[in-house]
């Protein structure tokens, strides 16, 4: 197990270096560069061509690709991550400022979404053919079908407009601080993104339980007359966890950058919504510190993942 895990370290750095470069690339052969997005361009027409060359100078934007990226690199790798071009403010401290809101709404999603989707999903595969399983599985489709943003949409007319049970958006008012006065806020964009999740889980988690039933050993449980619960949770459901923890495992990385939609109906100031504005003005550092953050993570959750399958299916070996 140790060897293992030491050698999928091993093998991340290479893999962010390419990873990295790719990135940088495709971000040099978009068209334009930050200079053109910071200026107005009504100000830009009256901005002669060397003001511009200077402007583009005092960013670093005038060196050759492999100049600025190797520049970049040898900076990431002594711990320096740079300044955001639209700002002037250093790239860690954005990072850390809005990380950490997008990181509340991910563990709400990650944690309903498996505890309610296995559950409806082994339900529902116990139920296989009765009325609950198929309402479930249209609930399921519809869960999945159905866009973020207009669930999103429907939550806050309800709860927020209608009913004033909720606020309309934000992650915090003026003067409140504690987790206690975060909560209301959490409670819509968190409820939304958990259950298009738990769509998804509980249909996973019903074809996983029903391939494990259909197994020979599930025959061999019954024939020894053991109880039908320890059958069905001790014996199918471990099984059937196995593809299930593959899939929430490689959702968390997804949720860190992949909840802007939710971010922006919400106006949740969390890193999806940054990740998008440094795209929009090509804030080289910013996007690629993001990305590399991404990158990292799916990485990590793929390690994770191997080492739980591991744990949970003994049939498994790492070695």
């Amino acid at each position: 197990m140790l060897t293992f895990i030491i050698r999928r370290l091993l093998i991340v750095v290479p893999m962010l270096f390419v990873i990295s470069f790719l990135v940088y690339l495709g971000l040099e052969l978009t068209p334009g560069d930050a200079v053109s997005h910071m200026i107005d361009p009504e100000v830009a027409s009256r901005i002669s061509a060397e003001q511009l060359s200077e402007m583009r100078e005092a960013l670093g934007l005038n060196k050759s690709f492999l100049e600025r990226y190797y520049i970049w690199i040898v900076n990431v790798l002594q711990g320096d991550f740079g300044h955001s071009l639209a700002g002037g403010v250093p790239i860690s401290d954005i990072v850390f400022d809005r990380l950490p809101a997008t990181l509340e709404l991910s563990f709400i999603a990650i944690v309903f979404s498996t505890i309610f989707g296995c559950l409806l999903g082994v339900f529902s595969a116990l139920k296989k053919g009765s009325l609950t399983d198929n309402s479930l599985s249209v609930v399921g489709m519809l869960g999945i079908s159905i866009p973020e943003f207009f669930f999103g949409l429907v939550a806050l007319l309800i709860f927020a407009l209608n009913l004033q049970w909720l606020p309309i958006g934000g992650r915090l008012l003026p003067g409140y601080e504690t987790i206690w006065d975060r909560l209301p806020h959490m409670v819509l964009p968190g409820f939304v993104l958990a259950l298009m999740m738990t769509a998804g889980v509980m249909r996973y988690s019903r074809s996983a339980m029903l391939d494990s039933l259909s197994r020979d050993f599930i025959k061999t449980a019954r024939a020894k007359g053991l109880p039908e619960w320890r059958i069905n949770f001790i014996h199918g459901f471990r099984v059937a966890l196995t593809p299930v923890i593959v899939l929430i495992g490689f959702r968390l990385p997804t949720l860190i950058g992949g909840s802007v939609i939710i971010e922006q109906v919400f106006q949740w100031p969390g890193i999806g919504n940054e990740f998008i504005a440094a795209v929009r003005g090509q804030d080289y550092p910013l996007v690629m510190m993001i990305a590399l953050f991404s990158v990292f993570a799916v990485l990590m959750a793929s390690l994770i993942i191997d080492v739980l399958t591991a744990l949970v299916d003994p049939r498994v070996r790492l070695d």
